[in-house]
C-alpha cells in the first residue's frame, strides 16, 4: 500500500462485533479469560490494549517497520531506549538536541554510569574516534532541534553496523511522511507523536518503531514493566489524526517553503535555518533522504538582544507563542527560555542556540495570513 492508504487503513479493520469502521475506544483495564492464561491476546491494558495495538500497527506500517510501541510521551519512549543500556555503556549523540533529550541523558542516565558524547554529526566520520569497546548506542536527530542540522542516516548506519551498535533516529521533525530512517539502516525510530503524527496539539504521546524481533522483545519488556503506556482515548485521537497526516504534511511543506523564502531576505532576520535552501550545509543530504523539507524553520534576529527577541516573540497574532510543534496551528518558540532551557548556556551557544534565536512551526493556515503576521511582528 502507498502512504496515504496506509495512513487511513493500516492496522485497522471493521470491528467484528458491530462492523464499526472506526476502531473502538476499548476503555478497559482488564480482560476476561476463559481459564487462567487462556485469553484472546489481551490480559491487562498496561501491556496491551486493542485501540493502542491498532495505532502501533498503523505507525509501524508508516515507518516500514514490523513492530510498534506507543508510549505516554516521547520522553517515555526515549527513556525505554536508554534502559537497554547498562552502567559503563557509552552513547554517541548530537550537540544540537531537543532539550528534554539532553536533560534525560545528562541528569538521569549519566548518574547511572552511562557516558554521553555530544558531537557535531554533520560529518559522520567525526563519530569514529569516539567509538570504543564500551560504545553501545548512537542517537541522532535529523533535522535537529532547533538549528535544523541534517545528519546522513545511511552513512551513520554503516558505521553503526560495522561496530555492532544500535542506531536510534528521532524522526519527529520529519515525520514518516518525509523520511523513513529504517529504510536507511536505522534500528529504532523514535517519534514524539505529540507533534506531526498526532497533528492537532491535543495528545501527548511517543512511539518506537523497529524491525529487529529481539530488540522489540527487550523494549516490550521495559515498556510493560515500567508502564509508560498511553490510554485508549489518546490512541484513538492519534489514529484519527494520522488519517490526514499526508494532507497536513503537504500543507506544512508548502507553507514552510513560502515562509522560509519570505524570511530569507527580510531585513530583521540575520540567519535562517531551513534545509530546503541550496546554501544549507545539509541540503544535498536532505534531498537524498527526505521527500520534502518540512515546516520547521529557525531564525536569528539581527542586532536583537533578549528583550527585543521577547518583544518579537510576543507580538504575533496568528502564530501562537507556545512550546511544542507539528500541529495544524502555527507556533513560535524561544528555545533558550522554553524547550532548551535545561541545556547550559555554553553548550547551547556552541550549537548556535543563541538568545536571539526563534523556532517556527509553520502550520496549515492561509499563507497570506501567516506572512502578514510575520511582517507585523518583525516590524
Amino acid at each position: 500500500m502507498k502512504f496515504a492508504t496506509k495512513a487511513i487503513h493500516a492496522g485497522q479493520e471493521p470491528d467484528p462485533s458491530t462492523g464499526a469502521v472506526m476502531t473502538p475506544i476499548y476503555q478497559t483495564s482488564t480482560y476476561w479469560q476463559k481459564s487462567p492464561g487462556d485469553n484472546k491476546g489481551y490480559e491487562y491494558s498496561r501491556g496491551t490494549n486493542p485501540t493502542r495495538k491498532a495505532l502501533e500497527d498503523c505507525m509501524a506500517a508508516l515507518e516500514n517497520a514490523r513492530y510498534g510501541l506507543a508510549f505516554s510521551s516521547g520522553m517515555g519512549a526515549t527513556d525505554a531506549v536508554m534502559k537497554l543500556l547498562n552502567p559503563g555503556d557509552q552513547v554517541i549523540t548530537g550537540n544540537d538536541l531537543y532539550g528534554g533529550s539532553y536533560r534525560i541523558f545528562t541528569k538521569i542516565f549519566s548518574k547511572y554510569g552511562i557516558k554521553f558524547h555530544f558531537l557535531d554529526m554533520s560529518d559522520p566520520e567525526s563519530i569514529i574516534p569516539y567509538i570504543n569497546e564500551k560504545t553501545r548506542l548512537i542517537w541522532i536527530e535529523t533535522p535537529t532541534n532547533p538549528t535544523m542540522q541534517v545528519v546522513d542516516i545511511e552513512a551513520v548506519a554503516r558505521i553503526a553496523k560495522k561496530h555492532d551498535l544500535i542506531l536510534t533516529v528521532d524522526n519527529t521533525f520529519a515525520s514518516p511522511y518525509l523520511q523513513n530512517p529504517i529504510d536507511l539502516g536505522a534500528d529504532i525510530v523514535m517519534h514524539s507523536v505529540t507533534k506531526y503524527i498526532g497533528g492537532h496539539s491535543d495528545v501527548v504521546m511517543g512511539a518506537l518503531l523497529l524491525n529487529n524481533e529481539q530488540l522489540y522483545k527487550d523494549l516490550w519488556f521495559i515498556y510493560n514493566a515500567c508502564g509508560a503506556t498511553p490510554g485508549p482515548q489518546d490512541a484513538f485521537l492519534v489514529l484519527r489524526g494520522i488519517k490526514t497526516l499526508h494532507l497536513r504534511m503537504r500543507a506544512h511543506c508548502e507553507n514552510g517553503e513560502r515562509v522560509a523564502r519570505y524570511l530569507k531576505t527580510h531585513p530583521k532576520v540575520d540567519k535562517i535555518y531551513w534545509p530546503g535552501f541550496e546554501d544549507h550545509p545539509g541540503h544535498e543530504i536532505a534531498k537524498k533522504q527526505m521527500r520534502g523539507f518540512g515546516g520547521m524553520i529557525s531564525i536569528t534576529l539581527k542586532d536583537a538582544d533578549l528583550q527585543e527577541t521577547f518583544r518579537v516573540a510576543s507580538g504575533f497574532k496568528v502564530f501562537t507563542l507556545a512550546e511544542s510543534l507539528g500541529g495544524v496551528e502555527s507556533l513560535i518558540n524561544h528555545p533558550v527560555s522554553m524547550t532548551h532551557g535545561s541545556i547550559p548556556k555554553a553548550e547551547r551557544e556552541k550549537a548556535g542556540v543563541t538568545d536571539n534565536l526563534l523556532r517556527l512551526s509553520v502550520g496549515v493556515e492561509d499563507i497570506e495570513d501567516l506572512l502578514a503576521d510575520l511582517e507585523q511582528a518583525l516590524a
